[in-house]
């Protein structure tokens, strides 16, 4: 469910206010925990250091960025591969078995 109109997106406010401290081309990341935080016009340019649940993930905000949620890119569960042992075995023969390049007969 998307949020009313009136209100408007929300931003938090210290958030917003970091972003006006800084200067435009400053490339220094902006340590936040506001991951609900939308991300604004005001707001491209900068690098966030967005909190996963344990680190800061430095995120570039780009004008593609804008309407989106600054917790979108900031992934907070590792892929490890499905399969177990016999899956790391085939990953591990895959390069190795792989045959050399065909050179281009004319």
């Amino acid at each position: 469910m998307s949020r009313s109109l009136k209100k408007g997106a929300f931003t938090d406010a210290k958030l917003m206010a970091k972003v006006a401290k800084l200067k435009a081309g400053d490339k220094t990341p902006i340590k936040t925990w506001s991951r609900a935080s939308t991300i604004t016009p005001a707001m491209v340019g900068f690098v966030f250091a967005v909190h996963n649940g344990k680190t800061h993930i430095p995120v570039v905000v780009v004008e593609n960025m804008v309407g989106h949620k600054l917790g979108e890119f900031s992934p907070t569960r590792k892929f490890t591969r499905h399969g177990g042992k016999t899956q790391k075995a085939l990953e591990t023969a895959a390069p190795a078995a792989a045959p050399a390049p065909a050179a281009n007969k004319k």
